[in-house]
């Protein structure tokens, strides 16, 4: 099927090389003219480096040393998980990705798109890092702050815009295969052939390993095991031209990610299945018109730390994410660049699960728990070049809705013990919301640009911080086993950011750029996990809108090019504080949010398809709680890359992760910790056919 709507969209690209090919196809005069496809969105307009913005190039994306998306991002300075586990060993509902420390709980801040589409979970928010190959892209732009373009409600931390690559980026067969020293595999590989003036991308990879120990040696017990893993992706995308300005892209894809953590029988997974077709216009009326449909489900288990039995079987948690825009860029001339126009986006699903005894192995309640949210957003922003000033201005209405909440538990008999009838808190809701965003970019000099901008933006609560409650169990220092549980509260009001920023630009050699920007933004009615009682082993939270996540800090990068030699680096120090007035949460630092973490990245290209590199990266200090209790110590890792070339068509590959082998705090519960990736050392071979 994915193979015949590549061959299907091809057709038009075919028809261009055929005698009855469109009169577009030819000029006036009767010779064929050149069709370019990209493959690619709008390009930016003038004013975007009036926010602050990073790109992480091909070169650098296919050097990472895990060969893992949420590895890559961290190229980015301030770019975190909720969690410092990587994709291999976390729970996928902790992968949200937020920015300047603005984060209260794992739920992502930050716009994620891929090929203009938005690709946080519907129900969950988080993002499924394995159905993201960072070598199947050909660039991702970081722009931190507020938005208010398309899909811009949800962008209250930034946006990371990810363009996938194209026939020219992969060559005709792109393809590698690794393993580790640990006996793990990695196996991926991208077909790209020409269709007429069009092509088709068929990609694939297939991730498994036994893990790596994310219990340390002192508090291991039998039932601990390796955090086993084993995920699949695959995906067909086709570009065809319709005109000589006009091209359509569409995309199919489907994934699968699962993981075993910490307990046998814990065991964890996403699937999903995802298509959106896109039309690109680049004529004197420009625009960029797409729509897409999702469907997502996530299951995992809860394993007593005491009985090392099973406690909760989240057995599914179906929902559908549906979503369009439309955008058009009008010939307004007069140094302006106009851009306008309208998206939606709905999130639908609900979370099934069973309480089940550890004693007898029983059912003892059935939970179900969801709902429904809406946005239907109006924007337009324009940039205006007036020489060395670009100025720029936008706005956004959000008309948005949440609809269908409910919730129930029934206990082994079927009896209802707890409902949402007669909750007024899940009763639907609606709303209007603005949000504006300016900027201006000065070219003061030739090696200097001055830039400043403002913003405001939103964010919709999630249907799990709306409707789920859910309790952990973990073994503590003493022993025991510690309970917390975090409570729903359907009441959940949007978050609202206002924020401002400035920065300098500076090029002061061929070769080199500097980058300085401080910022102050701040989350108004941030949602975040809030203590309400701990008493012993047991702590109580719920979700809950405080005052404000109030962030201020600096973000420094840096790259120069030397020759063969090549360095890219970023520096954020953010100071981050909840404001909760009247409680104990004010003045705290959010949870899992590091004051200080920085990238620096030393490669060397003495030859085409020879590569050597190093990454060394540093995160400070956090806490794995509101209250500061628990503290996850700073790390230091450093990874390498190597491609060294066989022959015109392989090199081999060899890569290393933490080589310092640091140990990686990425969770603490009363004294009870799990650690991240140890020293790990990958070989293998990278095939390429132009």
């Amino acid at each position: 099927m994915a193979l015949g709507l590549a061959l299907a969209l091809a057709a038009p690209a075919m028809a261009a090389d055929a005698p009855d090919a469109a009169p577009d196809a030819a000029d006036a005069s009767g010779a064929e003219r050149t069709i370019v496809v990209t493959g690619q969105g709008l390009a930016a307009t003038p004013a975007t480096p009036a926010y602050d913005t990073q790109t992480i190039s091909a070169a650098q994306l296919n050097a990472t040393a895990s060969g893992r998306i949420d590895d890559a991002l961290l190229s980015a300075a301030g770019v975190q998980q909720f969690r410092r586990s990587d994709s291999r060993a976390s729970n996928p509902s902790a992968q949200g990705i937020t920015l300047r420390a603005l984060g209260g709980n794992a739920t992502s801040r930050t716009l994620v798109l891929l090929d203009g589409v938005p690709m946080a979970d519907p129900f969950f928010g988080y993002i499924p890092m394995n159905a993201i190959d960072p070598e199947r892209l050909a660039s991702v732009r970081v722009q931190r702050g507020g938005g208010s373009g398309a899909f811009g409600a949800g962008a209250v931390a930034g946006t990371v815009n990810m363009t996938s690559a194209g026939q020219a980026d992969l060559g005709l067969l792109n393809a590698q295969g690794l393993v580790d020293d640990r006996g793990e595999t990695t196996v991926s590989g991208a077909l790209a052939p020409k269709l007429g003036q069009g092509f088709a991308v068929v990609t694939g990879r297939w991730d498994r390993g036994q893990g790596f120990w994310t219990t340390p040696e002192s508090q291991r017990v039998a039932a601990s095991v390796r955090a086993r893993y084993e995920s699949w992706s695959t995906g067909v995308r086709a570009v065809a031209p319709l005109t000589g300005s006009v091209e359509l892209q569409a995309r199919v894809a489907a994934f699968e990610d699962n993981r075993t953590l910490r307990f046998a029988g814990a065991d964890n997974g996403i699937s999903g299945q995802d298509a959106s077709l896109r039309l690109v216009g680049r004529g004197a009326w420009q625009f960029d018109a797409l729509a897409y449909v999702q469907a997502r489900d996530f299951h995992a288990v809860t394993v007593s730390s005491t009985s090392f039995k099973k406690t909760l079987d989240q057995y599914a948690t179906p929902s559908t994410g549906l979503g369009g825009k439309l955008e058009l860029r009008p010939p307004v001339g007069g140094g302006h660049v106009l851009k306008l126009g309208a998206d939606w986006r709905r999130a639908d699903g609900v979370t099934k699960e069973n309480a089940i005894s550890a004693v007898t192995g029983l059912v003892t309640a059935r939970r179900n728990a969801g709902g429904r949210s809406d946005d239907v957003g109006f924007f337009i922003e324009d940039d205006w070049t007036l020489g060395p000033l670009v100025l720029t201005a936008g706005g956004r209405a959000d008309r948005w809705a949440i609809t269908q909440g409910h919730y129930g538990e029934l206990n082994a008999a079927g009896t209802t013990t707890v409902t949402s009838v007669g909750d007024p808190a899940v009763a639907s809701r609606t709303g209007w919301q603005g949000s504006w965003r300016g900027g201006a970019v000065l070219q003061a000099a030739s090696w200097a640009a001055l830039r400043g901008a403002a913003y405001t933006g939103l964010r919709l609560p999630t249907l799990n911080e709306l409707y789920r409650s859910f309790t952990l169990a973990a073994p503590n220092g003493s022993g025991g086993v510690s309970l917390t549980t975090t409570q729903r509260n359907p009441a959940l009001k949007n978050e609202r950011l206002i924020g401002f920023e400035g920065g300098i630009d500076l090029t002061p050699a061929k070769g080199v750029k500097l980058t300085l920007t401080a910022f102050d933004n701040k989350v108004k009615d941030a949602i975040a996990n809030v203590t309400l009682s701990s008493s012993g082993t047991t702590t109580v939270r719920q979700r809950q809108n405080v005052a404000a996540v109030h962030a201020r800090g600096l973000e420094l990068g840096g790259e120069v090019t030397a020759g063969t030699l090549s360095f890219n680096g970023s520096l954020a120090w953010t100071d981050a504080k909840v404001e909760a007035p009247g409680t104990a949460l004010d003045g705290m630092r959010p949870a899992q949010t590091p004051r200080i973490a920085g990238s620096a990245t030393l490669a060397w290209h003495p030859a085409p398809r020879w590569t050597g590199a190093v990454t060394l990266r540093h995160v400070g200090l956090a806490y794995e709680d509101d209250l500061q209790t628990a503290p996850l110590r700073a790390a230091t890792t450093l990874d390498a890359f190597a491609q060294v070339p066989l022959a015109p068509w392989a090199s081999l590959v060899l890569r290393g992760e933490n080589l310092f082998d640091t140990t990686i705090v990425t969770r603490n519960s009363g004294g009870t910790i799990d650690i991240g990736t140890p020293r790990t050392l990958w070989a293998g071979l990278r095939i390429g056919l132009k």
